[in-house]
């Protein structure tokens, strides 16, 4: 099985904090829906399992998309693969974008699951974050969601703000157990390179984050939704038994995926390629690949670039995709020179009380779920100082 990636590159305006490629004109939507329509038809070669299992429209913010454009990219999705029955198709939506007749539209349309970017139900968080909605619409759309038969839902939250109190913390994730949401994922706020809150920061307009709130509210968070009954599955990602994100999960597992669209990625176990981040030269690129005298390596150097994993590669990001998730990382699937180089490394990280043996696969404890990244790059191999 294999998982489709829809890069929707356009919102109603930019929130502070967000390094992910996007316009807010919205100028050339119509004709950018039809380039991604045409690269799904054009690289549908690149699985070698036309089933696909999961579909994903991000962004940006797809939940601007209309009728017309979703029963378009539908079309050219269902011309070249074949859809799992049961499977799992994530649309993100902002709480500004739940209108009644666009959840009629959603409700009509092979969507089953919506990924609601609500980040907070303060506003003086959503006003920090620059956020398009208030409170009150934050809390709406849940109701106007399960209204319109949309039970598998899944809310983005966002701690460690200046203007997150633990107080108000709490407040965020109670509100997410009262409407009983089966699939919560949670990021500590983060200061991109270039971003607004990143300017805001330089200038003093704004209060820096604070490393110790952050992993201190994300102990609370462990804390409240595991009592809560939910799986701790992936270190961002609680899950109702049942709920599990099929899609994300792709990523975490190593299955393969397309992406399309501007700024897409896609794997396919020995290569990534991601496209090109600019909406302008995107367009270019698709008009290349469909012109009559087009040079077909020329095309594909200007719509994405690729990146042949080495076997060394293909170890280091099975090791830091798998330390993420409950399920760990299994040594004996790596081939001889990784699995002793793992095994030589791992029992400092044991006795520290940061990695255990479960089920014969090392998971991060709590403790090491704080500090992921860094106990990764400890197991990476040909990575300077690792492997001495």
């Amino acid at each position: 099985m294999a998982g489709l990636y829809l890069h929707i590159p356009f919102c109603k305006q930019a929130c502070n904090y967000c390094n992910f490629h996007f316009s807010t004109s919205l100028k050339y939507k119509q004709e950018m829906v039809q380039a991604i329509g045409q690269e799904i038809l054009l690289r549908q070669d690149y699985l070698a399992d036309k089933t696909l299992d999961s579909i994903y429209f991000g962004g940006g913010t797809p939940s601007l998309l209309d009728a017309e454009e979703l029963d378009y990219l539908f079309g050219c999705i269902r011309s070249v693969f074949t859809l799992k029955e049961g499977i799992e198709i994530t649309l993100e939506a902002n709480p500004d974008d739940f209108s009644e007749a666009k959840l009629r539209v959603w409700q009509a349309s092979p969507i089953n699951r919506l990924s609601i970017g609500i980040q907070s139900f303060s506003d003086d968080d959503l006003r920090f974050m620059n956020r398009a909605h208030n409170a009150s619409e934050a809390t709406q759309c849940l109701t106007l969601a399960r209204a319109y038969g949309f039970d598998n839902l899944t809310v983005d939250l966002i701690y460690g703000a200046p203007t997150t109190s633990d107080a108000v913390w709490q407040t965020n994730v109670q509100t997410l157990l009262d409407h009983q949401v089966p699939h919560i994922s949670c990021y500590a706020l983060t200061v991109e390179p270039r971003t607004a809150l990143d300017h805001q920061i330089r200038k003093g307009l704004v209060p820096p984050v604070v490393e110790e709130q952050a992993a201190r509210q994300f102990e609370q968070l462990m804390g409240w939704l595991t009592a809560a009954g939910y799986l701790h599955y992936e270190i961002s990602n609680f899950a109702r038994p049942g709920h599990l994100a099929q899609h994300n999960s792709s990523y975490w597992q190593s299955r393969h995926y397309l992406g399309v669209g501007p700024s897409a990625h896609s794997f396919n176990g020995h290569s990534r390629q991601w496209n090109v981040a600019n909406n302008a030269f995107y367009l270019q690129a698709l008009r290349a690949r469909t012109a009559p005298d087009h040079d077909p390596a020329a095309a594909n150097q200007a719509l994405f670039e690729m990146e042949i994993l080495s076997p060394a590669d293909q170890y280091n990001e099975a090791v830091m995709t798998g330390l993420r998730t409950m399920w760990g990382v299994d040594p004996t699937r790596f081939p001889a020179p990784f699995q002793q180089h793992f095994l030589a490394h791992i029992p400092p990280l044991v006795a520290d009380g940061l990695v255990e043996l479960r089920h014969e696969n090392y998971v991060l404890t709590p403790a090491g779920r704080l500090l992921a990244d860094g106990i990764a790059s400890d197991l990476f191999y040909g990575v300077e100082g690792a492997d001495e």
